[in-house]
């Protein structure tokens, strides 16, 4: 079984907007139904998992209904950070689900995951026992040396650096492992669950992700999304 763990307990403060970004419209339809309905029409996701803020599940099941998420299966609060969110989910799903059941983190506000994207997360994992979406890095990198970030004078190899996004597909048993153990260790506020993977010793294999991909942060971010939107349509 693969499920679907959609993280959007986020307020995004970044857009400058008194609605949550997953839920601000675009073209009649909230952001997060875009991302919903890509697992919705993909073969291999059995199920979906939202993490949502409070106070907006009703919200979330109403649009669910209206646009035929019939995937949808959990909807649950979210956590002070990212890893008590992702964790809130998992315990959800890991009441019905076994450890051999793969689970998919996803950011709810990655609208533009493809089919292919979320195939190879699926095939990478069931082959290395994980898959974290990643792209090769076009841009020469510097590392700062101030708090600010207005100066560097080390330079890293553009072809020793990827991008990960998300996807990120572990069996469920694995990252609930990784969960108990940051618990453990007092890990408490991971950027993201490769980050912790990575912090618990474990090694990162990478799937295919896409420039397409991207995560819907600002309001620049809203205006690539709705040209790329234009275009596929």
């Amino acid at each position: 079984m693969n499920v679907a763990l959609l993280t959007a307990g986020g307020i995004g403060t970044r857009m400058h907007n008194e609605i949550p970004k997953q839920f601000i419209n675009i073209d009649d339809k909230p952001l997060i139904v875009y991302t919903m309905e890509k697992f919705q029409s993909h073969p291999s996701i059995d199920y979906i998992c939202v993490v949502c803020l409070d106070g907006w599940h009703e919200i979330l099941k109403a649009y669910a209904k209206q646009f035929g998420i019939t995937k949808l299966k959990w909807v649950v609060s979210g956590g002070k950070n990212g890893q008590e969110s992702i964790h809130n989910g998992l315990m959800a799903i890991a009441q019905e689900c076994g450890e051999d059941d793969y689970v998919m983190v996803h950011d709810g506000n990655r609208a533009l995951v493809s089919h292919d994207i979320i195939s190879d997360s699926i095939r990478i994992c069931k082959e290395k026992g994980s898959a974290v979406a990643a792209i090769p890095c076009t841009e020469a990198i510097f590392r700062c040396e101030d708090a600010e970030n207005t100066c560097a004078n080390i330079s890293i190899p553009r072809e020793d650096v990827v991008r990960t996004q998300t996807p990120h597909t572990y069996p469920i048993g694995k990252l609930l492992w990784a969960h108990e153990e940051a618990t453990k260790r007092g890990i408490t506020n991971t950027a993201a669950s490769c980050v912790l993977m990575q912090e618990l010793g474990e090694t990162v294999y990478f799937s295919s992700g896409s420039e397409k991909n991207l995560k819907i942060t600002t309001v620049d971010d809203m205006q690539i999304f709705k040209a790329l939107l234009h275009v596929e349509g």
